[in-house]
């Protein structure tokens, strides 16, 4: 058989352009990728060599130019070929109605319309301008008529068709053998979806770089850049629901407006439905407003719209509303107010975290009078200052946050708040530590930690039937005024609690008595040290042995433990130089609890894991934490808490945590539990 003909550059690269545009189609908009990153990246990579070789061959819709490069001094003006309109709002299904009515009265078309509805995408509206196919310019919708041209940061907008329609070889959509306009301008909304941006701010974060408040602004200020580079950088997508202007084409109702949009390869927003009544859109927004969190982008309404456009342009505008359109609006999530005062909570294990005491004000149904601040890193970074204008978002039934003050708002009476150096419940000092956010109450026995500390000692020690409620009411009465009072409690006080009786004291007490024979790392766990979890209880007991030589141990000590950095090192040392945390350690050895471990070392060449250090993150499949411990060190390897340089490897399973970003960071290899077993043998 004779060879196929060898392609020409000009061939391939035309070629490659067409594979390229539907995979990018399929990875970001369908979500249904045919093929792998690798493969994808080796037809890049062919590409960007040809054009190299081949500057003729570059063209403006080439996949290889969505990384930016273009920095510009200004953005130009662009006049619009229609008014990009805003929306009339309603807030209440009655409102809906009420807006329905005045166009029945106006036509009496309206009353038998059906009707479109959309999620209100809460984005930057872009407007997109094609000839023949081509993406020639796109710009911000600005005052509705004049809007600033931004098309090369658009180019970098993976989901945004460089050249309609985007090519599909397996013929599935009428997109493969329609002939576009040739001219089109369409309306959408770049937008970064919520896991995308989830995702950007953790990797920004494992870099220690500066995250993000919300995407729309995100997503804003990416677009508006002057260096398109920086703008490729940032995961923006694009959903499409209006052609503005068409050549060549007529359409007759939005319904048929979306569909042709995904026809033609526009990313469009899957929660869009039509309905022949109005009653029916207004129940379908009204489940959306009860489940407005599951949508993968920020909206703030619904858009109820009159499908068929002919009557909606007849009604024409109120102002620059549209009256055939109305936003069904969500209740706020962000709202402004004034902080009146910095507040302080004191945590179980003595973190300090700050609130904002605020000015009543309703967010998404609620009246709220506080919110977090996070951490007291946050008050500086975002320049919060004690009466401040402050922006509050809540979402869904999350504690409400301060999103940042409104600097213009500014008066000149705020003050600059200062983080408290003594705790707020029991005046001890509190610490830092070095490379922390937090701030840390080191007393055991402060006031505002107790009955949380009470409880965990009682739970980790498992002295039965010892849970929250009993360590209120022991505290409440003043019986237990640090944990080592747990082991001096009596019958007779025990009876005046209210639901005591004789057998359920009894059954208590025998349960102290049981737990004072709890080995030594469950004791050092039960403490609540600061950053010593069970693991880590556990290295300190096998290493030092006893209570007594850990209170004596230095940080160049504690740090000789395998696992055991200096923050933790520092913490632990400060924790037992606490007059009043020795107070209590000395009351529990007074009441025999105090445990001594024997000192293990792992023999030379036990096992296949032996000299190597693990750390286990997320859910594995089969093996449960404990167990995937008792795997490791029946082995001989060593499980830690915490990743670090002697890191031999991280054990990956479901839904990890930050110890994921550090042990990539560290180039820490990285085993899931087929590939831990495997090596076990």
């Amino acid at each position: 058989m004779p060879k196929p003909k060898a392609k020409s550059p000009a061939e391939r690269a035309a070629e490659l352009r067409r594979e390229l545009d539907e995979h990018i189609y399929r990875y970001h908009v369908l979500a249904a990728p045919i093929i792998s990153d690798a493969e994808y990246d080796a037809l890049f990579r062919e590409l960007q060599h040809l054009e190299a070789e081949h500057p003729e061959l570059l063209t403006p819709d080439s996949p290889t130019q969505r990384v930016g490069g273009y920095v510009s001094e200004k953005f130009v003006k662009v006049r619009h070929p229609a008014p990009i309109l805003s929306l009339s709002n309603a807030f209440n299904a009655d409102e809906v109605r009420a807006w329905f009515e005045r166009l029945t009265r106006l036509d009496d078309r309206v009353e038998r319309a059906a009707c479109v509805v959309e999620p209100k995408i809460d984005g930057l509206t872009v407007v997109l301008h094609y000839e023949n196919g081509l993406f020639v310019r796109g710009a911000t919708r600005g005052d509705g008529e004049v809007g600033e041209d931004i098309t090369p940061n658009l180019r970098t907008v993976r989901t945004l068709p460089l050249r309609i329609p985007v090519p599909m070889t397996d013929r599935k959509r009428r997109a493969a053998v329609i002939q576009p306009p040739s001219k089109l301008v369409v309306r959408g909304e770049a937008v970064i979806f919520t896991k995308d941006f989830e995702q950007m701010n953790a990797a920004l974060a494992a870099r220690g770089e500066r995250t993000y408040q919300n995407p729309r602004n995100t997503a804003s200020g990416a677009l508006r850049q002057l260096d398109s580079r920086l703008t490729a950088e940032r995961p923006i997508s694009l959903l499409c629901y209006q052609i503005v202007a068409a050549e060549g084409v007529t359409l007759h109702t939005q319904w048929e407006t979306l569909d042709y949009l995904r026809t033609l390869g526009f990313p469009v927003a899957q929660a869009g439905r039509r309905f022949e009544s109005l009653e029916e859109a207004l129940a379908y927004c009204e489940q959306w407003a009860a489940k407005r969190d599951t949508l993968p982008f920020e909206a703030d309404g619904m858009v109820i719209k009159l499908d068929d456009l002919q009557l909606a342009a007849d009604l024409g505008f109120v102002g620059k509303d549209p009256r055939g359109a109305i936003a069904f609006k969500f209740p706020a999530r962000e709202v402004t107010t004034t902080l009146n005062a910095i507040g302080v909570n004191v945590g179980r294990t003595g973190v300090l975290t700050p609130y904002a005491v605020l000015e009543p004000v309703e967010v998404g149904g609620v009246i709220v009078k506080q919110a977090t601040l996070h951490n007291f890193d946050y008050i500086v970074e975002k320049d919060i200052r004690l009466g401040d204008r402050v922006m509050v978002k809540r979402s869904g039934d999350v504690i409400p946050y301060v999103i940042g003050p409104l600097v213009e708002a500014r008066t000149g009476v705020e003050r600059v708040y200062t983080p408290p150096a003594q705790c707020p419940a029991c005046g001890e000092a509190v610490e830092r530590l070095e490379g922390e956010v937090a701030l840390y109450c080191l007393n055991s026995a402060c006031p505002a930690q107790l009955t949380r500390s009470v409880e965990h000692f009682a739970a980790v020690l498992d002295i039965e039937t010892f849970g929250e409620k009993v360590a209120a009411q022991v505290v409440a009465a003043g019986l237990v005024k640090d944990v080592a009072d747990i082991f001096s409690l009596t019958k007779e006080q025990l009876l005046e609690l209210e639901g005591f009786a004789e057998k359920r004291a009894q059954k208590l007490l025998d349960a102290i008595a049981a737990a004072r024979a709890r080995p030594l790392n469950v004791l050092i766990s039960a403490l609540g040290i600061p950053g010593v979890g069970e693991v880590t209880a556990r290295d300190l007991a096998a290493h030092f042995g006893s209570l007594d030589a850990l209170m004596a141990a230095s940080v160049e000590d504690l740090q000789a433990v395998e696992g055991i950095g200096p923050n933790v090192s520092q913490t632990v040392v400060d924790w037992f130089a606490r007059r009043s945390n020795r107070l209590v350690l000395k009351k529990l050895e007074q009441a025999g609890v105090w445990p001594t471990a024997e000192v293990r070392r792992a023999e030379a060449g036990a096992g296949p894991f032996a000299g190597l250090t693990f750390v286990i993150t997320g859910t594995l499949p089969t093996l449960g934490r404990d167990e995937a411990r008792a795997y490791i060190e029946a082995r001989g390897g060593k499980v830690t808490d915490s990743v670090s340089k002697k890191t031999s490897y991280l054990v990956l399973g479901a839904s990890p945590g930050s110890k994921l970003a550090k042990a990539q960071s560290l180039n820490i290899p990285i085993l899931d539990e087929a590939q831990l077993r495997a090596l076990g043998g």
